[in-house]
Protein backbone atom coordinates (compact mmCIF):
# COMPACT_ATOMS: atom_id res chain seq x y z
CA UNK A 1 0.00 0.00 0.00
CA UNK A 2 1.25 3.40 -0.91
CA UNK A 3 0.73 6.45 1.33
CA UNK A 4 2.66 9.22 -0.07
CA UNK A 5 4.18 11.31 2.35
CA UNK A 6 3.86 14.53 1.19
CA UNK A 7 -0.22 13.95 1.54
CA UNK A 8 -2.68 14.53 4.56
CA UNK A 9 -4.99 11.83 5.19
CA UNK A 10 -8.28 11.35 7.70
CA UNK A 11 -9.66 8.27 9.34
CA UNK A 12 -12.03 7.84 6.46
CA UNK A 13 -9.35 7.25 3.68
CA UNK A 14 -9.48 10.78 1.83
CA UNK A 15 -5.73 11.87 1.12
CA UNK A 16 -5.24 15.65 0.85
CA UNK A 17 -2.70 17.85 -1.08
CA UNK A 18 -2.36 21.64 0.03
CA UNK A 19 -2.09 23.44 -3.28
CA UNK A 20 -0.32 26.51 -3.59
CA UNK A 21 -3.38 29.11 -3.65
CA UNK A 22 -4.28 27.72 -0.31
CA UNK A 23 -7.10 25.31 -1.53
CA UNK A 24 -6.89 21.89 -0.47
CA UNK A 25 -7.33 18.94 -3.23
CA UNK A 26 -8.84 15.92 -1.89
CA UNK A 27 -9.33 12.13 -3.50
CA UNK A 28 -9.91 8.85 -1.69
CA UNK A 29 -6.34 6.98 -0.74
CA UNK A 30 -5.18 3.60 -2.75
CA UNK A 31 -6.01 1.42 0.61
CA UNK A 32 -10.09 3.02 0.27
CA UNK A 33 -9.74 2.06 -3.58
CA UNK A 34 -8.75 -1.82 -2.74
CA UNK A 35 -11.40 -1.83 0.00
CA UNK A 36 -14.08 -0.75 -2.77
CA UNK A 37 -12.98 -2.50 -6.26
CA UNK A 38 -13.22 -1.79 -9.11
CA UNK A 39 -15.23 1.93 -9.68
CA UNK A 40 -18.61 2.23 -11.68
CA UNK A 41 -19.66 5.26 -10.65
CA UNK A 42 -18.64 8.87 -9.04
CA UNK A 43 -20.91 11.62 -7.64
CA UNK A 44 -19.26 15.26 -6.90
CA UNK A 45 -20.74 18.24 -4.77
CA UNK A 46 -21.36 21.12 -6.76
CA UNK A 47 -19.01 24.20 -6.99
CA UNK A 48 -19.26 26.69 -4.74
CA UNK A 49 -21.46 24.27 -2.31
CA UNK A 50 -20.46 25.28 1.54
CA UNK A 51 -18.98 22.25 3.27
CA UNK A 52 -18.73 21.37 7.04
CA UNK A 53 -15.95 19.29 8.31
CA UNK A 54 -16.75 15.59 8.16
CA UNK A 55 -19.72 16.47 6.17
CA UNK A 56 -20.35 14.18 3.08
CA UNK A 57 -19.32 15.54 0.02
CA UNK A 58 -19.15 12.83 -2.37
CA UNK A 59 -20.09 9.75 -3.73
CA UNK A 60 -18.14 6.59 -4.99
CA UNK A 61 -19.59 3.37 -5.84
CA UNK A 62 -17.98 0.18 -6.84
CA UNK A 63 -19.32 -3.30 -7.97
CA UNK A 64 -19.55 -4.28 -4.38
CA UNK A 65 -20.57 -0.81 -2.44
CA UNK A 66 -21.37 2.31 -2.07
CA UNK A 67 -19.44 5.06 0.10
CA UNK A 68 -19.20 8.07 1.04
CA UNK A 69 -16.81 10.66 0.83
CA UNK A 70 -16.15 13.42 3.79
CA UNK A 71 -15.52 16.89 3.46
CA UNK A 72 -12.06 16.82 5.64
CA UNK A 73 -11.99 20.72 6.74
CA UNK A 74 -15.05 23.03 6.83
CA UNK A 75 -14.80 25.35 3.13
CA UNK A 76 -16.31 26.04 -0.38
CA UNK A 77 -16.10 23.58 -3.06
CA UNK A 78 -13.83 25.18 -5.80
CA UNK A 79 -13.70 22.76 -8.25
CA UNK A 80 -14.46 19.06 -9.22
CA UNK A 81 -12.72 16.27 -11.61
CA UNK A 82 -15.01 15.55 -14.09
CA UNK A 83 -12.51 13.12 -15.53
CA UNK A 84 -13.54 10.97 -12.65
CA UNK A 85 -16.88 11.38 -13.04
CA UNK A 86 -17.13 10.37 -16.87
CA UNK A 87 -14.29 7.59 -16.05
CA UNK A 88 -14.53 6.36 -12.19
CA UNK A 89 -11.58 3.50 -13.01
CA UNK A 90 -8.98 6.19 -13.15
CA UNK A 91 -9.32 5.96 -9.25
CA UNK A 92 -8.20 2.32 -9.28
CA UNK A 93 -5.88 3.15 -11.65
CA UNK A 94 -4.04 5.63 -9.55
CA UNK A 95 -5.65 7.05 -6.63
CA UNK A 96 -3.29 9.91 -6.48
CA UNK A 97 -3.36 11.36 -9.27
CA UNK A 98 -7.29 11.04 -9.94
CA UNK A 99 -8.71 13.78 -7.12
CA UNK A 100 -12.13 14.31 -6.91
CA UNK A 101 -12.25 17.55 -5.75
CA UNK A 102 -10.97 21.09 -4.23
CA UNK A 103 -11.96 22.69 -1.47
CA UNK A 104 -11.29 26.30 0.31
CA UNK A 105 -10.62 25.80 3.51
CA UNK A 106 -12.37 28.03 6.38
CA UNK A 107 -9.65 27.38 8.61
CA UNK A 108 -6.16 26.04 8.68
CA UNK A 109 -6.80 24.76 11.98
CA UNK A 110 -8.89 22.09 10.50
CA UNK A 111 -5.49 20.86 7.94
CA UNK A 112 -3.31 21.26 10.74
CA UNK A 113 -5.45 18.30 12.35
CA UNK A 114 -5.04 15.64 9.19
CA UNK A 115 -3.04 12.84 9.90
CA UNK A 116 0.31 12.63 8.68
CA UNK A 117 1.55 9.36 6.49
CA UNK A 118 2.57 7.42 9.35
CA UNK A 119 -0.71 8.13 11.19
CA UNK A 120 -2.59 7.49 8.43
CA UNK A 121 -0.65 4.35 7.80
CA UNK A 122 -0.84 3.48 12.04
CA UNK A 123 -4.53 3.90 11.56
CA UNK A 124 -4.94 1.28 8.62
CA UNK A 125 -3.50 -1.09 10.55
CA UNK A 126 -5.20 -0.74 13.54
Amino acid sequence: MTIPANLRYTGTHEWIRKEADGALTVGITEHAQELLGDLVFVELPGVGKELAKDQEAAIVESVKAASDVYAPVAGKITEVNEAVVKSPELINQDAYAAWLFKIMPSSDADYDALLDAAAYEKACHE
